[in-house]
């Protein structure tokens, strides 16, 4: 049984009234064995944790036959358009808040701003719903530099790079986050990642990848895996392999021998870990899906042009065709904004898929949902105790509104693939460990107060493919930096989530 804790400089006699308290519930801290009582908060932190706290509070919430768990954090999301809105609901992120998320990190796949000062800074003026975290993005900084081209950086240019990646560690991102599959990321050699991630490294951050090939388009899936282990050896830094799947017909199945590698990495005392989202689905763009590499050297225009001379065209659609084979089929890729699949439009249009889909392309680059994983590779990285929970949420995808819900009625209530404990702390401990938030992802003392309440018979997702913006139900009660930002299963319209910039290693910047 946990022991009541108390932190103040006051004596007992004068100590505040509490704020509120969480009664009766089982409490799962993050780390530790759960136990039935009550967690006090007084402002934005946590006051006392015990099997009774008989304190008076301005508010008791009745968590009797509830769970009581910290505040989930999202180490992979898109969401940074929302926390960023002119429209206040948008930057509540009531999809998060609904499934008791708390804090999520945004800057993902390498397309993080590098301006971090004004990424964090903007909830002055903006205040959001939930707390976040940001990266500086390689996308985003070779675009700057280079543009869309296929080509290595010059010397001045791989020195302009580094800075703007020291430059924005310095204001507070969390480490360099690539997205090596996309186009024009996917043009840069292993080297000039390695020296990016230098600088992240010397100032404490971590190198958070989508790796460069998830499936067999190009290196393959082991030897990706192999690449972003020899990143962090080398650049002497913390990997952490965003969103590991083993993507397509050609791959699955392989989950083993990904997870062999990952743990001979760790053994040898590289520091790797992964997020991993409980849907048979990934989401993307047509054209990341169809488009071979090389075709979009120079941007959209140079497709597009590409698409225009018959010759070329000729070379692109045998790929795009293979590519869509590697995909499972037409019938694999869902197009959200249609509610049809690429083959019901082909259908359609009495066309062949990879024309129809250069037709679509040529009109934007629609979103994709694509049917592409196996349960058994899902099962095997889900079970890695070095696996933490990580929507990607983007927009069309069920993710969004229901993937820490979906992965606790599915894989915990439903399957026992894993328990309640093992869901919570990768969602929670796990997370906040692996990338330095220490005053959040357990529910202690002096803790911030990030908590959830959820009902362990009712917790689910509802959001499916067909109908992705439908909220999570079962949560009760969720607190973020002390205030009630869900009250009995009700937004309450509260903006109380804060920037969460990294603090650099002393002496790194100026």
């Amino acid at each position: 049984m946990a022991a009541i804790l108390w932190v103040t400089p006051a004596s007992i006699a004068a100590r505040p009234v509490a704020d509120l308290i969480i009664r009766g519930g089982t409490i799962y801290r993050g780390s530790d064995a759960p136990f039935v009582g009550d967690v006090e908060i007084v402002g934005d932190r946590i006051v006392a944790i015990g099997p009774r706290l008989n304190d008076p509070a301005k508010r008791i919430i009745d968590a009797r036959g509830m769970i009581v768990a910290p505040g989930f954090i999202d180490p992979h999301t898109h969401m940074g358009t929302d926390l960023a809105s002119d429209v206040p609901r948008d930057r509540l992120v009531a999809a998060f808040l609904l499934q008791g998320v708390t804090t999520a990190f945004i800057g993902n796949d390498g397309g993080g701003d590098p301006d971090l000062a004004r990424v964090l800074g903007s909830v002055k003026d903006k205040p959001v719903g939930i707390n976040f975290a940001a990266y500086a993005g390689f996308g985003a900084i070779r675009e700057q530099v280079i543009g869309e081209a296929d080509r290595a950086p010059t010397a001045s240019e791989l020195a302009r790079m580094r800075a703007l990646v020291a430059g924005a560690m310095c204001q507070g991102a969390l480490g360099l986050s690539t997205g090596l599959f996309y186009a024009p990321q996917s043009f840069a050699k292993t080297d000039e990642v390695v020296a990016l991630a230098r600088e992240a490294a010397i100032r404490g951050g971590v190198y958070d990848s989508h790796i460069r090939d998830e499936s067999n388009y190009t290196v393959g899936l082991a030897a990706a895996i192999d690449e972003a282990i020899r990143i962090g050896r080398e650049a002497a830094i913390p990997v952490h392999i965003s969103h590991i799947k083993a993507l397509g017909v050609d791959v699955q199945g392989q989950a083993p021998t990904i997870v062999a590698k990952i743990e001979a990495a760790r053994r040898a005392g590289e520091a790797v870990t992964a997020d991993q989202y409980p849907w048979l689905a990934s989401g993307t763009s047509l054209v990341a899906s169809l488009v071979p590499p090389w075709a979009q050297d120079g941007g959209r225009a140079a497709l597009i042009a590409r698409f225009d001379d018959p010759a070329t065209l000729a070379r692109i659609k045998p790929e795009m065709t293979e590519n869509l084979r590697r995909r499972g089929g037409a019938e694999r890729l869902l197009l959200p904004d249609r509610d049809r699949t690429l083959g019901e439009i082909a259908l359609q249009y009495r066309g062949d898929p990879v024309t129809v889909a250069i037709a679509l392309i040529r009109a934007g680059d629609p979103a994709v949902i694509s049917f592409n994983q196996g349960e058994a590779d899902i099962a095997t990285f889900m079970t890695q105790p070095w696996v933490m929970t990580g929507s990607d949420a983007s927009p069309g995808h069920p993710r969004v509104f229901g993937t820490f819900a979906r992965k606790y009625a599915v894989y915990v209530r439903e399957k026992h693939l894993i328990t309640l404990r093992q869901f919570i702390e990768r969602s929670t401990a796990l997370t906040a460990d692996t990338f330095g938030l220490g005053d959040r992802g357990r529910l202690r003392v002096g803790g911030y107060a990030d908590v959830v309440v959820f009902d362990p018979d009712l917790y689910a997702a509802r959001a499916t493919y067909r109908q992705p913006t439908l909220p999570a139900v079962g949560v009760r009660t969720v607190v973020v930096n002390g205030q009630l930002a869900v009250d009995n299963g009700a937004l309450t319209n509260r903006a109380a989530g804060r920037a969460l910039p990294h603090k650099p290693m002393p002496g790194t910047c100026p």
